[in-house]
């Protein structure tokens, strides 16, 4: 019979929705699963995009311009300007999703066989995207005992070779929660100048800071204009995940002309999406105020209940709404199918990601969670119980 390709063969399972079977399972049983497992905010999506939608009056569902609405980059211009960000509408594809503006990325700036070098952990789907582009993860390690901050600099040196073309970033980070200070954004920008790569910069929860922090962008730096590539997504900052509208911004003139034709190769993105994306620029500062603090509520909710199980540890997260546990368990993908396939605290149980999917060395965060906190607070509460319960249960067990 004829075979899949070695390329399908590699591509890895998402730890984010592998378990979704077992989830169903339990639902099944009656049980009520805490979804800690996906960043899928609760936030109710800005009115203002909604109605956008539900008004247009369109008779001919059309193919938009390769590039997205030029009214829409425009306006996403004028939006990131206003951030500080000095983006102009030619410097804007918009793509489907953040997913498809890094296959974008990656598909412009490397060839078969060539390396891009990630701190990680990092977002799973990294794992995927360069598979599908035939592009080799080089990773270098960030710790949990640093709150996974950038590693030093001298591990990127150690890992740059002749099939070096890129560093990919996520900031503020997916699974980590980790904000990339100006510093050490300042530190990548000199070495990918001194190496000539370009930075590709994941900044999908901008929005998403605490503690009084800002976000610096790549965008931002002087003299990194030609390696500069900036993802970004209307996913989580309008909680607009199904819209699936990214975008792909650069001023690498070079970088953006390639990107196009990838982007004439797939038609146009989405029309329907693009109206409530456009839309849901005119949401108030007031919704990002009140979901900023929400959030920071829930982390710190969060934080404060993991820290109270014996054998636990955990980062606080600056920025997003993720977290990686270190558990005492031994090992978190067999744990996390247990709490779903077996266990149950009072007719509930809780859903995990196990870690391991966000680190491509292997057998490096066998015993880590990324948990996100996108329930309400009282949900955290007793999701983090009942995964307290759960430990002591699966360790008598083993």
């Amino acid at each position: 019979m004829p075979k899949v390709s070695n390329k399908g063969q590699q591509m890895p399972e998402s730890p984010i929705r592998k378990l979704v079977p077992y989830a169903e399972i339990a639902k099944k049983k009656g049980h009520k699963v805490y979804h800690l497992n996906i960043g899928q905010p609760d936030i109710k999506t800005p009115e203002v995009a909604l109605q956008a939608v539900k008004n247009a009056d369109i008779s001919v569902l059309e193919y938009s311009h390769s590039a997205g609405f030029e009214s829409y980059r425009t306006k996403l211009s004028q939006y990131y300007k206003n951030h500080g960000l000095p983006i102009e509408t030619q410097d804007i594809i918009i793509t489907t999703g953040g997913s498809e503006a890094l296959l974008f990325a990656m598909g412009s700036t490397m060839d078969s066989g060539d390396e891009i070098i990630i701190p990680e952990p990092f977002y799973a789907n990294y794992n995927g995207f360069s598979i599908a582009s035939g592009v080799k993860v080089v990773p270098v390690i960030s710790g949990i005992e640093t709150g996974f901050a950038l590693p030093p600099i001298e591990a990127f040196e150690k890992l740059i070779t002749p099939k070096t073309k890129a560093i990919l970033i996520c900031n503020p980070g997916n699974p980590t929660g980790y904000l990339y200070s100006k510093e050490e954004i300042l530190k990548l920008a000199e070495i990918v100048k001194k190496h000539d790569l370009f930075l590709i910069a994941d900044e999908v929860y901008r929005e998403f800071i605490y503690d009084g922090e800002k976000h610096f962008s790549v965008m931002n730096v002087a003299g990194l204009e030609e390696h500069a590539i900036m993802i970004d997504s209307v996913s989580k900052r309008y909680s607009m995940c199904g819209a699936r509208i990214g975008c792909i911004v650069s001023k690498n003139k070079e970088v953006m002309a390639t990107a196009m034709k990838f982007a004439q190769a797939r038609l146009s993105p989405p029309t329907y999406a693009q109206i409530a994306s456009e839309a849901a620029l005119d949401t108030p500062q007031s919704y990002f105020d009140d979901v900023i603090s929400e959030y920071k509520e829930r982390r710190d909710v969060l934080i404060s209940e993991l820290q109270k199980i014996d054998g636990v540890t955990v980062a606080t997260p600056k920025g997003a709404f993720y977290c990686i546990a270190k558990l005492p368990v031994d090992n978190a993908d067999k744990f996390a199918q247990w709490l779903l396939e077996s266990y149950d605290f009072n007719g509930e149980t809780v859903m995990v990601a196990p870690a391991e999917g966000f680190y491509s060395t292997p057998n490096v965060g066998l015993d880590e969670v990324r948990i996100a906190y996108v329930l309400k607070k009282e949900d955290l509460i007793k999701a983090v119980q009942i995964l307290k319960e759960a430990i002591k249960v699966y360790n008598s067990i083993k």
